[in-house]
């Protein structure tokens, strides 16, 4: 348990943190997931419209430290991979 004022702070900060980074890596989620999906329904137009949405967002989190620069640099690299497959 948390005696100091500092370490108790820091339990009320590293809640908030944790709170806005679980929301950060969730929207990050969401637009890869429309990127999949467009690639599922093999519809390009809509993949490609959707990837493009997806590297900025890919390139906060790394930015705000929730995602590691490889990890972001892999799964677009994947994403990208597999519209250009729809050709």
């Amino acid at each position: 348990m948390a005696n100091t004022p500092q370490a108790k702070k820091r339990i009320r900060r590293n809640a908030r943190r944790a709170e806005v980074n679980h929301a950060r890596i969730g929207r990050i989620r969401t637009f890869v997931k429309k990127v999949e999906a467009a690639i599922q329904l093999g519809d390009k137009a809509a993949a490609t419209q959707a990837i493009a949405a997806v590297q900025p967002e890919l390139a906060r989190g790394v930015a705000k430290g929730v995602l590691h620069k490889n990890t972001a640099s892999r799964k677009f690299a994947r994403l990208t991979k597999a519209v250009a497959a729809l050709a």
